[in-house]
Order: C-alpha cells, then sequence, then structure tokens
C-alpha cells in the first residue's frame, strides 16, 4: 500500500488535455511558424550577403556625394550595420523553427517532453521580441527627450 502511494504521489493531473481541435490548432500554428521561420532565414542570409557589399557600395557612392553631405559614413560600418540586423532577427527565427519542429514532433509523437521544449521556444520568442521592444521603446524616449531639449536650446539662442 505504502508503495502505491509513492508511485503516485508524482503524478499530477492538471485537467488540461489536447483535445483534436487543440491538436489542430497547433499543426496549423507550426506548419505556419516553421513557414516564417524558414522565409526569415532566407532574409538573414539575404541581409549578410548584402552586407559584404553594402560597405563597397555606399562607400564609393558616399565618397562622389562628399560635397553635398558633411559627414562620411564608412562603408565598414554600414556593413556591421547590416550584419548586426542580420544577426538581430536570426535569434527569433531560430527559436520560431525550434518551437515548430518540436510541436510537429511532439504532436506525431504524443509527446509532452517536446511539447514542453516546443513551448520554452516560443516563450524565447516573445522574450526576446518583448525585450527588443522594450530598448526600442526605450530609444524613442530618449529621441522625444533630445527632441524637446533641441528645440529649447534653439527658441533660447
Amino acid at each position: 500500500m505504502d508503495t502505491n502511494q509513492l508511485l503516485d504521489s508524482d503524478f499530477q493531473n492538471t485537467g488540461l488535455s489536447l483535445t483534436s481541435d487543440i491538436r489542430a490548432n497547433l499543426s496549423e500554428t507550426a506548419r505556419w511558424g516553421k513557414f516564417i521561420a524558414i522565409v526569415g532565414f532566407v532574409f538573414v542570409g539575404l541581409f549578410a550577403i548584402f552586407a559584404i557589399f553594402a560597405g563597397a557600395i555606399f562607400s564609393s557612392a558616399l565618397n562622389e556625394m562628399a560635397d553635398v553631405y558633411p559627414f562620411q559614413i564608412s562603408g565598414v560600418f554600414i556593413s556591421l550595420f547590416y550584419l548586426g540586423f542580420a544577426l538581430l532577427y536570426f535569434f527569433p527565427c531560430l527559436y520560431l523553427y525550434r518551437f515548430s519542429t518540436r510541436m510537429q514532433t511532439a504532436l506525431a509523437a504524443d509527446s509532452g517532453g517536446d511539447l514542453s521544449v516546443a513551448f520554452k521556444n516560443l516563450k524565447s520568442v516573445y522574450r526576446f521580441m518583448g525585450i527588443f521592444m522594450a530598448i526600442i521603446l526605450g530609444f524613442y524616449v530618449l529621441m522625444f527627450v533630445f527632441g524637446i531639449f533641441g528645440g529649447l536650446m534653439t527658441a533660447f539662442l
């Protein structure tokens, strides 16, 4: 009697189950997520390829317009900008791809472990996008504050 209680103590019935409707929705979500992730990987590759040539293209164009623009942006800076953008876009695509493949595996094999890993990767997608959004909003606030400060400085000069 004691042994049965020990074995059953680890089992927790949460009351949640994957109905056929939920499974169909998760399957469709995984397919769309995989499509979006693969297209994202293609764009990451295109950005990386463009970054290689962007430095040469923009530096020659900017050298011809040196008399129009008072500042110069080096081609290396532009290449690094596009490489950074490609790297930044790579991680949400990777997490989304991992979510999609694990979800498809979990639904095919009826595996709770794969389902857990799939949702962990989906959480990573949203966490990454949330942090990125917070950083962008912070930049907007800084630009707003500097814009007001600059406007006040020009009003008093």
